[in-house]
């Protein structure tokens, strides 16, 4: 098959840290090359990949002064340009993809990496292509649209994850995007409340620097809370497997949350606010907890060396393993290019597939 991918320029692929959208586009593209696909893949020039690179820019655009829109829409309008030479296209932007796919003749598979509020359901609305969400949850968020190509989970390459089967009670881990939704001002809450030590990583993006500035740094006294910064994908398996815990005080509804998934397979068992598609991605109970308010967290905290590590590991190996996920988009594509669409059954649609109901964790 021959198939075209379009990534953001933001950030390269695979991403050096932060960058979950890139990652997944990175070990999707490697495991269908290795399967014999022809694929071109559309990003910054400085990007790591099997497949055909094709940049319009030499390198990722996160941190510069560049115009992100105008060379993001570049970047599409650089791959509609070869279109004819695609049997697919499958499309990981949201603005500039979605909104030229009904200049093509070669079927778009656009991939919804996270939520859509406002006048973004208008561009849902607009859009002529097919999708897919990565969760049950966020798919039942989207308002009703044909085209429907089913949840695909998304996925980390588990062998890469080094797995620690027992940890002594260390430290509670915060590791993702430092910003409102992802709650890490209810992480240091809640490290005063258990007196729990607490580490913090993640990157702070220029929208989030005043709530970083004043309602996560006057929170770390570096002893109980300390903030160790952005982590490259070694300092964050590191912490990861050392962890007695990863916290993830979630206040949206998460689309996926591959965090949690990363320190599962450390063998680090997760507690999150059930938001999202948290309960899809941790077993209650046996991977991790999920909970409602900060002193069930706190509860759950403290019963987290009750969790088998190894059934995290298994866990994450069994749903989450990058096969699995390029096998889910194989079959979503031959949904594409047979014209079927999943079953939606808030409008029961007959065409039907086991892609967005066998997967639910």
């Amino acid at each position: 098959m021959r198939i075209g991918v379009i990534s953001p320029l933001e950030i390269r692929v695979p991403p050096v840290a932060y960058g979950g959208t890139e990652l997944i586009v990175y070990l999707l593209i490697e495991e269908l090359v290795r399967l014999g696909h022809d694929v071109t893949l559309f990003a910054s020039g400085d990007s790591i990949t099997s497949a055909e690179l094709v940049s319009v820019c030499p390198q990722f655009l996160r941190g510069t002064n560049h115009d992100k829109h105008l060379l993001n829409m570049l970047n599409v309008a650089t791959c509609l340009e070869r279109a004819d030479s695609f049997d697919i296209i499958h499309n990981h932007t949201v603005l500039e993809g979605m909104s030229t796919a009904g200049m093509l003749r070669t079927p778009m598979l656009t991939t919804l990496h996270g939520d859509l509020n406002g006048d973004w359901h208008m561009l849902f609305d607009f859009y002529k292509g097919w999708f897919n969400t990565i969760s049950q949850s966020a798919w039942r968020l989207l308002p009703y649209k044909e085209r429907f190509a089913g949840v695909v989970y998304n996925a980390i390459d588990v062998k890469c994850y080094d797995f620690n089967a027992t940890v002594e009670e260390t430290y509670m881990l915060f590791l993702s995007r430092i910003s409102e939704e992802k709650g890490p001002h209810l992480a240091i809450e809640l490290a005063r409340m258990t007196g729990r030590r607490l580490i913090i990583a993640g990157n702070v993006n220029t929208p989030d620097e005043e709530y970083f500035k004043t309602r996560v740094l006057p929170g770390v006294d570096g002893d109980l809370v300390q903030y160790v910064g952005e982590a490259d994908l070694e300092r964050k398996k590191e912490l990861m497997s050392g962890a007695y815990c990863l916290v993830a005080p979630i206040t949206w509804a998460e689309p996926f949350g591959l965090f949690m998934v990363e320190a599962m397979a450390c063998g680090t068992p997760v507690v999150v606010f059930n938001r999202g598609s948290a309960p899809e991605v941790v077993r209650h109970g046996e991977t991790g907890y999920v909970v409602n308010t900060l002193d069930e967290m706190a509860e759950a905290v403290a019963r987290s060396r009750s969790i088998d590590r190894e059934c995290c590991r298994k866990s994450v190996e069994e749903h989450f393993d990058a096969p699995r996920m390029a096998r889910d988009y194989l079959e979503a594509y031959r949904l594409v290019l047979e014209g079927k669409g999943a079953m939606d059954d808030r409008r029961g649609l007959p065409a039907s597939t086991a892609l967005s109901n066998d997967r639910a964790v």
